[in-house]
């Protein structure tokens, strides 16, 4: 069977050193955000890497060590949901990108961002591509190893608070999970800022 080649671009210029900034866990009731950083080298090639959102569990987990081995530098951060909770979460988005940044053993010449908005790091241009994650493959690669590393977490966790179902919902606004805070109240990492009950439920209480 004929490999089909990415159609997701290596670099957004040529010959410039670009990191790929992505975060996991924006949206979720609970836990931390994490964001991840990723310089590819120029010869990088990897036909199933695309957005996380579009592979299977499976998938991201085979591409990781796959990235983690040929990256010239990655790098995870992490905010957590008390963190969230003190400076909202747009921001702790732009904080665990800037956390993953910091810790890059290369320097990028410059930050290729997923979204619309980033606040600046210091001393490194930047440009905001709008669903990058399927647009280019740094981004993409970032996308993955934000969304495994987060899952890793809440798998870890789950079982201390296992009527939550974080191996399951891994902390995103399902109805069991709304379910589960409204029975057993909030736990320490829900993000306390967030609306944690729907409508219907808050009625019903």
């Amino acid at each position: 069977m004929k490999k089909i080649q990415s159609k997701l671009e290596l670099f957004l210029k040529e010959g410039r050193v670009e990191a790929g900034c992505d975060e996991a866990g924006r949206g979720c009731l609970a836990g931390p955000v994490y964001a991840a950083a990723v310089i590819l080298p120029p010869d990088f090639q990897c036909d199933l890497l695309n957005d996380s959102k579009k592979l299977s569990e499976k998938q991201r987990y085979q591409l990781r060590p796959i990235i983690e081995e040929q990256a010239l530098a990655f790098a995870v951060g992490v905010v957590s949901n008390q963190e969230v909770d003190e400076i909202n979460v747009l921001k702790a988005s732009f904080l665990a990108m800037h956390r993953a940044v910091e810790q890059l053993k290369l320097k990028p010449e410059h930050l290729l961002i997923d979204g619309n908005r980033f606040q600046p790091f210091p001393g490194i241009a930047h440009d905001c591509i709008i669903k990058g994650d399927g647009k280019l493959l740094p981004i993409a690669a970032a996308s993955i190893l934000a969304k495994t590393y987060r899952d890793d977490y809440m798998n870890q966790i789950d079982p201390d608070f296992p009527h939550y179902q974080w191996r399951k919902n891994k902390g995103y606004p399902t109805k069991a999970h709304r379910s589960a805070i409204q029975e057993h109240g909030p736990s320490k990492h829900h993000r306390m800022s967030f609306r944690l009950l729907d409508k219907q439920l808050a009625l019903e209480l």
